[in-house]
């Protein structure tokens, strides 16, 4: 493993800030959260167009740029530094490693071309009311009818699944239970039979929705029945993904913390010469830094596909969600009574923070799984 980036992955990263912060100031995140879809079409057409972000990690031979989970854990970072707001995560990094991970040849290249030219939204519909994680957690049921099968059930928290026009669905056959009979479907987001409701979630910035399936007609993504290892491999990139977005968000609280304890006077002297102020910032150098390296080396062990991913996989998601909900914590305490406000940036971060914290389960329940992984 290389512990630096390279150039052209640092170029990479300066030409994304760049964009980001041009196209996601906090008034645009600030707009586009209180709108039902949740982005702005014109600037999802340049990430795809312009920008090829859509298409970073998808290999070549689907109408990708064949880039590695590093280049696109620096994309995510990037992006959780600004709080963007685009059906990004859903389309990139649930939907599309989910459809390489289960599809077929001729599968993918049907799918993922349009997924990677930003043509195409997509979401993956995995969790349901219950919300479990785990293969228990998946009730929905997909019955044979024909060449295809029938979907009825509810899934909810969808990331974008009110706005996605492709759905990638996790059910399982009837009367199957635990990690076996589970397949993935693909459904059109306006397929008949299907009713999409936008959630009124915590955090606006990151749109979710309940599917509700009635007598949906659906289409198997790979064999039917044996998909357990492919979703979990799929939840493991996503953690990684979502890792690396963490410590973009918390990267930023922390400059934001510093600048402030450097601008603000008290007592005729900026409050960062106190030493209650300066532990604070010293602590949450120290864990934002401790953050980084664990998404990085996620991300490098997700790109190389190693053994290794799913133990660093949970290790970064617990890491990451507690290091990075502290440092949004932290940034509200430091700028004191302005930092209370809704109108202040620093509850933007927090609110992201939280609901990053628990998705795809929080802290406690990955220290669980990699227990269970390395054998403890």
């Amino acid at each position: 493993m290389n512990f630096a980036f390279s150039e052209e992955q640092e170029e990479l990263r300066q030409t994304i800030r760049r964009f980001l912060e041009d196209k996601s100031p906090s008034t645009e995140v600030r707009r586009l959260m209180e709108t039902v879809d949740g982005y702005d079409e014109a600037v999802w057409k340049q990430m795809g167009q312009e920008l090829g972000l859509q298409s970073l990690h998808i290999p070549e031979e689907y109408g990708g740029q064949g880039f590695t989970f590093v280049e696109l854990g620096i994309v995510l970072e990037e992006m959780g530094r600004v709080l963007v707001c685009a059906p990004y995560f859903s389309t990139v990094v649930l939907a599309a490693d989910a459809i390489l991970n289960a599809g077929t040849d001729d599968q993918k290249q049907a799918l993922l071309p349009g997924l990677a030219s930003g043509e195409t939204r997509a979401a993956l519909a995995f969790t349901e009311p219950n919300g479990r994680w785990d293969a228990s957690g998946i009730t929905i049921e997909a019955r044979p009818e024909g060449d295809s099968f029938v979907l009825d059930g509810i899934k909810s928290f969808v990331i974008d699944g009110h706005t996605a026009e492709l759905i990638v669905v996790v059910a399982r056959t009837p009367g199957s239970t635990g990690e076996d009979g589970i397949g993935f479907f693909t459904v059109a987001g306006d397929a008949p039979g299907l009713t999409r409701t936008p959630l009124a979630t915590m955090d606006q910035t990151r749109k979710q929705a309940k599917l509700e399936f009635s007598g949906v007609k659906a289409s198997a993504l790979g064999e039917v029945g044996s998909g357990w290892a492919a979703l979990s491999k799929t939840l493991d990139q996503a953690a990684v993904g979502l890792a690396n977005e963490m410590v973009g968000g918390a990267q930023k609280v922390l400059e934001m913390s510093v600048q402030y304890a450097k601008d603000r006077v008290q007592f005729g002297r900026p409050i960062g010469s106190f030493q209650a102020i300066k532990h604070k910032c010293a602590d949450m150098l120290l864990e934002v830094e401790s953050a980084k390296s664990a998404a990085y080396y996620a991300a490098w062990s997700a790109a190389e596909d190693n053994d290794e991913l799913p133990v660093v996989a949970s290790l970064a998601k617990a890491y990451c969600s507690d290091a990075y909900f502290h440092a949004a914590a932290e940034n509200i305490q430091i700028h004191g009574g302005i930092g209370f406000t809704w109108e202040h940036d620093a509850h933007l971060y927090f609110k992201r923070a939280k609901s990053s914290e628990i998705l795809f389960g929080d802290a406690t329940y990955h220290r669980e799984l990699l227990a269970q992984r390395i054998g403890i």
